[in-house]
């Protein structure tokens, strides 16, 4: 195991690590707290599996405005992604399970990192409780949902929570919705029927969500709740008597080139979808656009395209034309020139599906 030095940490007494339980992770960078979603949620990952901290490590954060899906989900079946290019919220794909959620700035996420003591995983009410009991203590009736993973307030889900588990190591958490823009969660999270109809990955369970603000003492702002919270999880009087993990260069460095290599892609965020065995995008003149495809005995099977810009045309009909044949330049053609496109090169548009599908 790998030894700290209390250098790293805010730490009142001289010691290692190893003498405490439980200790908050700090993921601000050069004094700035992380709000990108892809960072964060990536984060996770690295604490049970590369760095493994012994000890029960909790991180506390938001994220900006993203839509988050399970690793084993299917993006075009849970989320308007058009919706999202168009008011620049984040697709995220976990490292873990789960469904699909949004967040933004009036959003909390928590998560447990264990990297030594898996005896809890699949046990959600363990890791709920203490977020439980804090809101309790303010006079709401919180509750774990029975046969969920969800944390209700008047039968509305407030916090979906969700694992994953690596040898001895685990992450769990979920969210805390203060005050998160509903609209946006609604329209994000618009589910396409016909590629659910396709049953590829795994599909969310819509529930309908609440926000905490308007149940909590009058006044309580979000910094407060998060100084609330933390301070009743860790059982301390001042935030200052939290211990606490800061991230250091080398972590970021490593973490960095996760992102670079997998987490931080469009191909393993868009492009990593059950049943859509391949993925590439391209900067055409018009914008990036990345396509999403299986070929199965010749021919096409399953096809998405993800324009990153406003297009004028019809995608649909170039993806329902092209399924269920083989790939050859007169069909391709033949299959544009049904997307009517106003503001891009049909020429261009042919050449790259031809070059990857072919």
């Amino acid at each position: 195991m790998k030894t700290v030095y209390f250098a790293t940490f805010e730490m009142k007494n001289s010691g290692l690590l190893e003498e405490f339980t439980m200790y908050l992770i700090d993921i601000s960078r050069n004094g700035q707290p992380s709000y990108d979603a892809r960072v964060n949620q990536s984060l996770d990952n690295y604490f049970v599996n590369d760095l493994k901290l012994p000890g029960h490590g909790f991180m506390f954060y938001i994220n900006k405005p993203s839509v988050i899906i399970g690793r084993n989900q299917n993006a075009w079946a849970e989320v308007d992604i058009d919706y999202l290019h168009e008011h620049k919220i984040e697709l995220v794909r976990r490292t873990s399970g789960g469904g699909a959620v949004y967040h933004d700035m009036g959003n909390f996420i928590f998560e447990n990192i264990l990297t030594d003591n898996a005896d809890d995983f699949g046990d959600y009410a363990h890791f709920a409780e203490p977020v439980l009991k804090a809101l309790r203590k303010l006079g709401l009736d919180v509750q774990m949902k029975e046969n969920s993973s969800d944390l209700i307030l008047n039968g509305k889900k407030w916090s979906g929570m969700t694992m994953f588990k690596s040898g001895q190591g685990l992450a769990a958490g979920g969210t805390i919705m203060y005050d998160l823009n509903i609209e946006n969660a609604k329209r994000s999270l618009t589910e396409n029927q016909l590629e659910k109809q396709k049953r590829l990955g795994v599909l969310s369970k819509r529930s309908e969500i609440v926000n905490l603000k308007d149940y909590l003492p009058d006044g309580m702002t979000m910094a407060d709740l998060r100084e609330y919270l933390l301070k009743e999880i860790f059982q301390v009087k001042s935030l200052d008597d939290i211990e606490t993990y800061h991230m250091t260069d080398e972590d970021w460095q490593r973490a960095d080139k996760r992102l670079e290599e997998t987490y931080g892609t469009d191909a393993w965020n868009f492009g990593h979808n059950p049943g859509y065995y391949d993925y590439a995008d391209k900067e055409l003149s018009a914008g990036k656009l990345g396509i999403n495809w299986t070929i199965d005995d010749g021919k096409v099977e399953h096809l998405k395209l993800n324009p990153f810009f406003k297009l004028d045309g019809d995608v649909d009909a170039i993806e329902a034309y092209l399924t269920g044949k083989k790939i050859s330049e007169r069909v391709v053609k033949k299959a544009v020139k049904k997307g009517h496109f106003a503001n891009i090169n049909p020429d261009e548009l042919a050449d790259f599906l031809i070059e990857k599908l072919d």
